[in-house]
């Protein structure tokens, strides 16, 4: 006997952004003295504000031809692997040293406390991709910068630039503008 599954209905409430922004924590003096850190994890905990967000990035770039969705570690993993599914997009990781098996590539960078390292597999973009690298937050925009710089020696054709929050008085935006189309959820 040949029978339709029914899907289920979907559970739960739509949430506006400026609700998801009152769930996000502020945690002063984290990682060091004089930062201001926002935690985004207390919004991730509720279900609606992670559909809000995912459903919001979804409205973003649909339709504009995406090939693959590259993640920044760590927070960068947990929204552009739900996204690139949504919009028919691979997922590509772009991680701290030692974390990726294959060759790579890398880029040093100076944030908001120090000096770090991104790399990306050496093979996971080509020039036939259109990018968009996502991560959580934008402050003075050196992670971003580094990743950029990253597809742009892996020869992709376009980049688009997400975040979930944007640290407006950090002027990160300013070190970006250069590289394309830069969009954030949620603004402090």
């Amino acid at each position: 006997m040949f029978h339709v599954e029914q899907k289920k209905e979907q559970n739960y409430n739509i949430m506006k952004l400026e609700e998801v922004k009152q769930l996000i924590r502020s945690i002063p003096n984290f990682p060091i003295d004089g930062i201001l850190f926002r935690d985004l994890t207390t919004a991730m905990l509720n279900h609606d504000a992670l559909v809000c967000m995912k459903d919001e990035l979804v409205k973003l770039y649909r339709g504009k031809g995406i090939t693959k969705v590259v993640g920044i570690e760590s927070r960068g993993f947990i929204m552009a692997p739900m996204l690139a599914a949504e919009i028919g997009a691979g997922f590509v990781p772009i991680r701290k040293p030692g974390k990726l098996p294959a060759e790579v590539i890398e880029e040093e960078y100076g944030k908001e406390y120090g000096k770090d390292k991104i790399q990306i597999h050496k093979d996971a973009l080509n020039e036939n991709d259109v990018v968009l690298l996502h991560d959580d937050l934008l402050a003075t925009g050196g992670t971003m910068e580094a990743a950029i710089k990253l597809c742009k020696k892996c020869g992709v054709k376009k980049v688009y630039i997400n975040f979930l929050v944007e640290l407006d008085a950090l002027e990160g935006r300013k070190l970006l503008e250069q590289y394309g189309e830069i969009t954030a959820l949620m603004h402090y």
